[in-house]
């Protein structure tokens, strides 16, 4: 038996570093997503709320930014999760533009709206420090790809796929312009809303999401094709 299986007080000392780990993630979602966002998330400050002692801080993470880029990257991932799972379902029935977006736009919103301290991380921690501005960019590359699938979704079948010669086709490459296009306007969108800076209901805001990636669909085709090319 080595040491991390050794049991004392009846847990593993594994089970006990990852009691901590988790108690100082919980508190730095507290403070992250809290009013006064990463300005709130200090070494000592995690440690005072959770009740441990910064060596048990630096057993888990290397400083505050690794904790802060692993709570956001945990909120990260549920917002990925809940879009993948919106998607999917609202492939199974009929696939329109409109219902894609819908089932899409409504699954976001339920998360920042069921626990606004995930909106506050997600959203806003990005604006105010750097080391989550650099980790937001680094992931909207993957939230892209879930817009980019989405619209796919709505082509014919046969479309999207690559032109020989293995570079992107010209419907696979106007899904990416476009998905990139639509984060970049949906964040803005999100990040006023959740600051309060944009002041409108939540379906009001649902409505004009929707319509917006529902109009965006006919810029992930291809252009016709122009007669005055040869």
């Amino acid at each position: 038996m080595n040491a991390d299986e050794r049991v004392w007080g009846g847990t593993t000392l594994d089970a006990r570093r990852q009691s901590r780990r988790e108690r100082l993630l919980e508190v730095g979602f507290e403070l992250l997503g809290g009013p006064d966002g990463a300005a709130a998330v200090t070494v000592r400050s995690v440690c005072r709320h959770a009740k441990l002692t910064d060596r048990y801080f630096y057993e888990s993470f290397a400083d505050r930014e690794e904790l802060l880029v692993a709570v956001y990257d945990r909120v990260g991932a549920e917002a990925r999760e809940v879009l993948t799972d919106a998607v999917r379902a609202a492939v199974s029935g009929p696939a329109t533009p409109e219902a894609l977006a819908r089932a899409a736009v409504l699954a976001f919103l339920g998360l920042l709206t069921g626990d606004p301290r995930k909106g506050r991380v997600l959203l806003l921690a990005p604006m105010s420090d750097p080391t989550l501005s650099a980790r937001a960019l680094a992931l909207q590359p993957a939230f892209a790809e879930l817009v980019r699938v989405q619209l796919a979704c709505t082509d014919d079948p046969g479309t999207g796929m690559a032109e020989a010669g293995g570079g992107p086709g010209p419907d696979e490459l106007a899904q990416r312009l476009t998905a990139f296009a639509l984060i970049g306007a949906l964040t803005q969108l999100f990040v006023r809303w959740v600051d309060g800076s944009l002041a409108v209901a939540a379906d009001e805001l649902t409505e004009y999401c929707v319509r917006l990636l529902t109009h965006a669909a006919h810029l992930a085709r291809p252009p016709p094709p122009d007669p005055g090319r040869s």
